[in-house]
């Protein structure tokens, strides 16, 4: 028998794709099966003259074309080390503009909700090529699952006279429209598409949420601890003339398209404001310099601006974040903070005094770096899922918001709290992963995955979640709270958190 014709064939607008079966084994022994079509091109290479313009619409090819391989990284190497919490492969190639996906049923016109997931990465790393992302569980619940490639950090958000502002944004937006004329083939409905991601995915799936241009492309954006990069074109355009100057180029096309791509992702993280104290700022300055800016096209007005205004509130949206996000990266700051009172730190990065003894008691451990850690966690994280919840539960989209808290704890000795990334091996219901092992440990609770999971498949399939909206006075689902004893509990949330966004946030004109 020819295997080729055992494998699942389906035809894209620009040509047929031929995947493969492949069967999966859930912790409790139970199996699956699901088609997988890997590295399809939504684009054109976007190297040679098309660096860093426009995605390019893909070429049409002829005869079918082999789907068994992840496509090209933008991630050349991982800028987070060799074993990066989240398991992120790189792959080498120029093909850099691709996407995969996996169906339980490749039959067209099955009508099957789709999960559109982005990866995180700050914006700089990051694979879509992840292990972790290839959605078996979801398949197995009848959801069809994408994920895809999309510039990063100078190719992708750095400013260029001459050339598009936000490439990487309009990647994601190429590869959702994508989705849009060409998922029902693979199985899927292009109206029932939610988008998903974590830390810059969630911030992804934050601008996208907020963004006119983006509208029609998802009903449903789970927005798991996102951060809010604040970035503006001047702002984009001042770390352009600072990495250019120590390329020895000009900040336009010409120049630097003369340097190699190596090269400047070896060199881009120099770009930034001009290093100082320790966590000097974190409460006022933008998180991330390489990341989206608000250009005033296609992205018009910041993330809480724009929910404000009513921007996405027809889209329903489950948004949260882990309790320590950040509170464990800190310890290489000690020496730094070894001389530092409390006090210091945090009128140093910017939070009113007012303010310092409630996030001090926030903090699980009580060291300088511990401290500073839950600032950043803070700073960066749980004070804007807490702004943006409680602006979409003021305006239209008061019944379509629901916000979590995810506090579990790793029993993992270098980890120890809710970290950032914890709750994916969660979501993605993936507890007997070997590297999601690693980080939960051998008895992760499943009941807790079960919740989970089960949250993020009820926005998928039904666009909501069976909790009270966060119009509900704050209404929140904690997630393995070890205060409150039970995998799932609802209470009102983020109360502290709030309080904090109102004061170190700007303010929203009264007009909007």
């Amino acid at each position: 028998m020819n295997a080729a014709a055992d494998r699942p064939v389906v035809r894209t607008e620009s040509g047929a794709v031929r995947g493969f079966w492949e069967d999966w084994v859930s912790r409790d022994g139970g199996t699956s099966r699901s088609a997988r079509f890997l590295g399809i091109p939504y684009a054109e290479p976007p190297v040679g003259d098309l660096r860093f313009l426009a995605p390019a619409p893909r070429a049409a090819w002829s005869g079918v074309r082999d789907a068994v391989a992840h496509g090209a990284t933008p991630q050349r190497w991982s800028p987070y080390g060799d074993d990066p919490f989240v398991p992120e492969p790189s792959i080498p190639g120029d093909d850099l503009l691709s996407i995969d996906v996996g169906t339980p049923d490749p039959s067209a016109d099955v009508g099957l909700p789709v999960l559109v997931y982005i990866h995180g990465g700050g914006f700089v790393g990051g694979s879509h090529a992840s292990p972790w992302y290839q959605g078996h569980a979801f398949h197995r619940d009848g959801v069809v699952t994408v994920a895809f490639s999309y510039r990063l950090g100078y190719d992708g958000f750095g400013w260029i006279d001459g050339a598009p502002h936000n490439r990487g944004v309009l990647d994601w937006m190429a590869a959702l429209a994508w989705v849009q004329r060409n998922i029902r083939a693979f199985g899927g409905d292009p109206s029932r598409v939610t988008i998903a991601g974590q830390s810059a995915g969630g911030a992804a799936v934050m601008r996208l949420l907020t963004m006119p241009a983006a509208r029609g492309l998802f009903a449903g954006a789970l927005a798991l601890s996102p951060a809010d990069t604040m970035m503006t074109v001047d702002d984009a355009r001042r770390i352009a003339e600072r990495g250019a100057r120590g390329l020895g180029v000009t900040p336009d096309l010409d120049g630097m398209r003369a340097v190699p791509e190596r090269t400047i992702i070896a060199a881009q993280d120099s770009f930034g404001a001009e290093q100082g104290e320790p966590f000097a700022g974190i409460f006022t300055g933008p998180d991330l310099f390489l990341s989206p800016a608000i250009d005033g096209d296609l992205i018009p007005e910041g993330v809480a601006e724009a929910l404000a205004s009513g921007v996405g509130d027809d889209v329903a949206l489950l948004v949260g974040a882990t309790a320590h996000e950040f509170n464990h990266v800190t310890g290489g700051s000690a020496e730094a903070l070894a001389d530092v009172s409390a006090a210091e730190l945090l009128t140093r990065a910017g939070l009113p005094e007012e303010l310092h003894a409630a996030l001090i008691a926030r903090s699980p451990r009580a060291g300088i770096t511990d401290i500073a850690g839950q600032a950043m966690t803070d700073a960066v994280f749980r004070r804007h899922v807490a702004r943006w919840a409680d602006l979409r539960a003021r305006g239209g989209a008061a019944e379509r918001t629901w916000a979590y808290d995810f506090r579990w704890c790793s029993p993992m000795p270098d980890l120890g709290l809710a970290v950032h990334c914890l709750d994916l091996p969660f979501g993605f219901d993936i507890l007997n992963d070997d590297v999601a092992v690693r980080r939960c440990g051998e008895d992760a609770p499943q009941e807790l995955a079960d919740a989970v999971h089960g949250d993020w498949l009820t926005l998928i399939e039904t666009g909501r979640v069976e909790a009270s909206a966060h119009a509900a006075d704050h209404a929140t689902v904690f997630y393995g709270d070890p205060d409150r004893g039970e995998s799932r509990v609802e209470a009102p949330g983020y109360a502290q958190e709030r309080v904090l966004a109102e004061a170190t946030t700007p303010a929203i004109p009264a007009d909007v």
